[in-house]
C-alpha cells in the first residue's frame, strides 16, 4: 500500500473510531444526567401490579406503557390484540428512520411471576419499589430517591416484582430510543417495539398474535431482552434458549388421613411412594434415567464448542455465593445447560413444622419442570416421563381416581400435563448479526461480550422462528443475582443504566 493511501486510511479509520467513541460518551453522559428522571419513571412502572394471572393489572400496565412510549417520541404505538376477551395485549411501537434499509424488533415482556408478599424481606413489598444501597442480605440500608442534579450509587438496587424480569428490559429499550431522539442522534435501522403481556404464563396466545400481525412484524432481526448477564458480570450475547414444559404428579394413598401408629407399616404411604418415584428419575451423577430422555438432542457444532470453551469459569464463585459444596453434575455450569433437564419445583403432602401430625397422608404432589434443548419435542418429553411412571408400576390417569380404579390398582399417579409449553430455539453463530451486535455491545465498554450457544432459562423464541422465519438473538442486562421468579427480586442500577446504553448502541448498528 502506498504511504499516502496508508496515512489516509489510518486517519479515516481513526476518525470513525473517535466518532463512535464520542457517540457512546455522549449517550453515557446523557444517561448519567437523567438518572433521577429514569428511576422516577421506572419506579412508577414497577408500582403497577403485573402478575400474569391478574387481567386488570395487565391492562393497566399496557395502557401505562402506551402513554409512556408516546411521551418518549415513539410515533406509532398500538395494542396488538386478539378477538378473544381477556387475552393480554402486546404493546407495539414503530419508528421509521429515513434512509434505513434494515429493521430490528426489540422484544421484552411486561408481565411478571406470581408473588407472595409474606415471603419478601421485612420492609419490602413486591409492588412498592424500594431502593437499597446494595444487596439486602449483605446489610444494605434503604436509600432515598434522588432529585434532579444528583447521581445514584451504581451498586444500589431496586427491589420490586418485575425489577429485573422484565420491566428493566422494557424501560431500557424505550429509553435507549428516547436518549437518541433527545440527543438528535439518528438510528441506522428502523425500530419496532414488541412488549408481550403473558410470557410468564407460557405465552399461550403468542403464536396467534404473530400470525395475525405477521405483515406488521416483518424485520431483519429480533433482539430479545430477558435474563441475566454472565455470572462474571461480563455482558452476554445469547444465541438460543431452552424450551420449557411442566408436569404435576399426584400420588394417591388412603381416602382419608390415617393414624400413623394404627396403620403405619401396612397402608402404602403416598409421600414415600412419590419420593421413590422421583428418585427413580435421576441417578447420583445428575443424569436423567428416563428412557430416551437424551436421544433427540442435536449435538453442539464446532463453533458452539469453541464459544463454550471461552466462557469464563464461575463455578467456584457460585459455590461460595450460594453456600453449596457440591453440584448435581460435574463440570462447568454452561456445559450442563446445553442438556435437557428435569427438576422438582415443589413438593406437598400433609404438614410439617408446627403443622406436623402423626398421619399417613391421602396424597402427595410434586411439580416437575423440564427444560428442553434443540431437538427435543415437549410433547414427546412429557410422554417419556409418563411412560417411566407406568414402568414403575403406577396406573396413570389425568383426573382424580374413581373408587373402581382404586380397587383395581395398588399405585395411582395423576399426571396433569402443561399444554402451554414450547420447544428450544437456537440461532447459528454464523448469523451475520452476531458479530455486528457484539461489536455494538463492545463499543459501550471496550469489552467483548461472552457468547453463549444457549441460555439456561426459557423463552418462546421457537414461535418467532416458526411463524416469522426469523432467528432472534438475546441481549440480557439484569445482574445474575437478581432473584427473578422469586421473592426479593431486584435490579442493580449499574445494569439498568448500562442496558440503556447497550440498546442505544444496537439501534445505531454498524455494518
Amino acid at each position: 500500500m502506498k504511504k499516502g493511501i496508508c496515512i489516509l486510511f489510518i486517519c479515516l479509520f481513526g476518525g470513525i473510531l473517535t466518532h463512535a467513541q464520542s457517540q457512546q460518551d455522549v449517550i453515557k453522559k446523557a444517561v448519567n444526567e437523567q438518572q433521577w428522571n429514569l428511576i422516577d419513571d421506572f419506579k412508577t412502572f414497577l408500582a403497577l401490579p403485573n402478575v400474569a394471572a391478574n387481567p386488570q393489572g395487565i391492562q393497566d400496565n399496557a395502557q401505562w406503557l402506551m402513554s409512556y412510549m408516546q411521551s418518549k417520541g415513539i410515533e406509532e404505538v398500538s395494542l396488538l390484540t386478539l378477538p378473544n376477551k381477556g387475552v393480554p395485549p402486546v404493546v407495539f411501537g414503530e419508528v421509521k428512520v429515513p434512509g434505513a434499509t434494515e429493521t430490528i424488533v426489540f422484544y421484552a415482556h411486561y408481565d411478571g411471576q406470581p408473588v407472595d408478599s409474606t415471603k419478601w424481606y421485612q420492609g419490602l413489598h413486591p409492588f412498592k419499589p424500594t431502593l437499597y444501597s446494595g444487596m439486602y442480605e449483605k446489610g444494605a440500608v434503604v436509600s432515598p430517591w434522588l432529585s434532579k442534579g444528583n447521581n445514584y450509587d451504581l451498586n444500589a438496587r431496586m427491589y420490586a416484582r418485575g425489577a429485573s424480569d422484565d420491566k428493566a428490559g422494557v424501560m431500557a429499550i424505550i429509553n435507549a430510543y428516547a436518549q437518541l431522539k433527545a440527543l438528535n442522534l439518528k438510528p441506522t435501522v428502523n425500530i419496532k417495539f414488541f412488549f408481550e403481556g403473558e410470557e410468564e404464563a407460557g405465552s399461550p396466545n403468542l403464536e396467534k398474535i404473530l400470525e395475525l400481525y405477521k405483515n406488521k412484524l416483518t424485520a431483519n432481526m429480533w433482539v430479545i431482552c430477558d435474563g441475566p448477564v454472565h455470572q462474571s458480570s461480563k455482558k452476554q450475547l445469547v444465541m438460543g434458549v431452552r424450551g420449557d414444559t411442566h408436569l404435576e404428579l399426584t400420588v394417591f394413598g388412603p381416602k382419608r388421613p390415617l393414624h400413623s401408629g394404627h396403620y403405619g407399616n401396612w397402608v402404602l404411604n403416598p409421600a414415600m411412594e412419590l419420593a421413590r418415584l422421583l428418585a427413580s428419575m435421576k441417578n447420583e451423577k445428575g443424569e436423567v434415567t428416563i428412557k430416551g430422555f437424551y436421544d433427540d438432542v442435536v449435538p453442539l457444532s464446532s463453533l458452539e464448542k469453541e464459544a463454550l470453551a471461552k466462557v469464563p469459569s464461575v463455578e467456584a464463585q457460585l459455590k461460595n455465593e450460594l453456600g453449596i459444596n457440591a453440584t448435581e453434575r460435574s463440570g462447568a455450569l454452561n456445559d450442563a445447560l446445553q442438556l435437557p433437564s428435569l427438576n422438582i419445583n415443589g413438593l406437598q403432602s400433609a404438614g410439617v413444622g408446627k403443622f406436623s401430625a402423626n398421619v399417613i397422608p391421602t396424597k402427595a404432589i410434586a411439580s416437575v419442570d423440564m427444560r428442553l434443548v434443540k431437538g427435543n419435542d415437549w410433547l414427546k418429553q412429557q410422554q417419556k416421563v409418563i411412560n417411566h411412571i407406568k414402568a414403575q408400576g403406577f396406573y396413570v390417569t389425568d383426573k382424580e381416581p374413581t373408587d373402581e380404579e382404586r380397587k383395581l390398582n395398588a399405585k395411582i399417579c395423576m399426571v396433569i400435563a402443561d399444554k402451554n409449553s414450547y420447544n428450544a430455539q437456537k440461532t447459528s453463530l454464523g448469523n451475520p448479526y452476531v458479530k455486528r451486535i457484539a461489536k455494538a455491545m463492545e463499543s459501550c465498554s471496550n469489552e467483548s461480550p461472552v457468547i453463549l450457544p444457549t441460555l439456561g432459562g426459557s423463552l418462546p423464541l421457537f414461535v418467532f422462528e416458526k411463524v416469522l422465519n426469523t432467528s432472534p438473538i438475546t441481549v440480557p442486562i439484569a445482574n445474575h443475582d437478581n432473584n427473578q421468579h422469586a421473592e426479593n427480586e431486584n435490579i442493580k442500577l449499574k445494569n439498568f443504566f448500562e442496558g440503556i446504553q447497550i440498546f442505544a448502541s444496537i439501534m445505531m448498528l454498524g455494518k
